[in-house]
């Protein structure tokens, strides 16, 4: 287990260093544009110049490259551009907001897609699993800023019972959560819930359930004790794959019910062209992605027993 952590480790610590350096080339190979991002397009040429070498850009890139890098990680990240604070300091507790928003998501996600799909798998051809397959397609077909107006149209317009925005200017409120909420679980259910299904028919028809069938076994009992392990190993890896996509889905909620946290902050950044505030996102982002693929290589073993350390790249246990 060390051995697979240890290596696991390294290798975000190279995805974070090549994801570093693509951003950084992209955001300040040209100079020029990172004097104009910072003081304004209508600045003096003199003026930029003085601010580059202040700011030492007139050594090589990789020199940049490598004080960046250096300060990064001892955590100055810099001050933001747009909002003339400290990026950490800024980006922190916008970061917790998102997270609150996307683990109340996934609290409400999975279970509800898991028992859906369950439901629909055990029950294959019925009443029940028609109705699952087809809301499941209907709300995997709208896109995350269509859903967001349908269901402000149906519950702040029309039937007026929520708020229409998010912003919490009044403190933490647990109504001004829900149509966001309601946006990021509409797909990620239809879609959990669709795999869920499918892996259960599958295992359904496994030999070891037909065993099972032929002891006499309940179908609950078969369900919970030889069935469910082995379903789980495909909605798992649907459930890492969305902890990233929230963070960039989340970015359209966000925005659209004026939530302050960490994607409608990207997303201010990227109109105002705050370039240490993007950079520092853009890492944050690589490392949420990095962490998540080591946790789901971990619960597949444990999901799969036949799935080991070693076949995942751990090398000896």
């Amino acid at each position: 287990m060390a051995h697979f952590l240890m290596r696991k480790l390294l290798a975000l610590v190279a995805t974070l260093l090549s994801v570093s350096l693509i951003v950084f080339l992209a955001l300040e190979l040209n100079i020029e544009d990172v004097a104009i991002n910072v003081l304004g397009p209508y600045s003096a040429a003199d003026q930029r110049a003085a601010w580059l070498v202040e700011h030492g850009y007139n050594q090589p890139f990789v020199w940049r490259y490598l004080v960046w890098l250096k300060d990064f990680v001892s955590g100055d990240w810099g001050t933001s551009v747009y909002f003339r604070e400290s990026v950490i300091k800024l980006l922190l507790p916008n970061l917790a907001q998102t997270l609150t928003l996307a683990g109340l998501a996934l609290l409400v996600m999975v279970p509800v897609a898991l028992t859906l799909g369950v439901l629909a798998g055990i029950r294959q051809g019925s009443a029940l699993d028609r109705l699952v397959s087809f809301l499941s397609i209907v709300t995997t077909s709208i896109p995350d800023f269509a859903s967001a107006v349908f269901v402000s149209a149906i519950f702040v317009f029309w039937l007026n019972w929520l708020p229409g925005v998010s912003s919490m200017s009044e403190g933490f409120s647990v109504v001004q959560l829900v149509l966001p909420l309601m946006v990021l679980c509409l797909f990620g259910v239809g879609y959990l819930a669709r795999i869920t299904r499918a892996s259960m028919v599958e295992v359904m028809q496994a030999p070891y359930i037909r065993t099972a069938r032929l002891k006499g076994a309940s179908t609950s009992r078969i369900v919970l004790r030889h069935a469910l392990r082995n379903v789980l190993i495909a909605p798992v890896t649907v459930i890492m794959l969305y902890i990233p996509w929230l963070l960039s889905n989340v970015i359209v909620v966000e925005v659209f019910f004026a939530y302050k946290g960490f994607g409608s902050l990207l997303y201010t950044a990227s109109l105002n062209h705050d370039v240490y505030l993007i950079e520092a996102c853009a890492m944050v982002s690589a490392v949420v992605v990095g962490i998540t693929k080591i946790f789901s290589d971990l619960a597949y073993t444990w999901l799969n027993p036949r799935i080991t350390l070693r076949s995942l790249g751990g090398g000896a246990q």
